[in-house]
């Protein structure tokens, strides 16, 4: 899976979670918690949902340091790569 489609589907995800944020234009350099409005609860959501969708494990140690969807991406195409 090339990083556009773990992209593509990291929105889905969000958009999914939070309908209120369809028409937002989410990029790689989109902070999460700032530019989104979604609070660490929210964010746990979304990290928990990848983790189902992708059959990976993103260690909660990590999660504090993913910030922008560029953060959350790399994230998940290293854990697709340890599986």
């Amino acid at each position: 899976m090339n990083r556009e489609e773990i992209l593509d589907q990291i929105k889905t995800v969000i958009f999914d979670c939070f309908p209120d944020l369809r028409d937002a234009d989410l990029r790689e350099e989109t902070v999460v918690n700032t530019e989104t409005a979604i609070d660490s609860m929210g964010f746990i959501l979304v990290i928990c949902k990848l983790e189902s969708l992708f059959g990976i494990k993103i260690p909660q140690r990590q999660w504090n340091k993913l910030s922008t969807l560029g953060d959350v991406a790399d994230a998940v195409q290293k854990a697709l790569q340890k599986k």
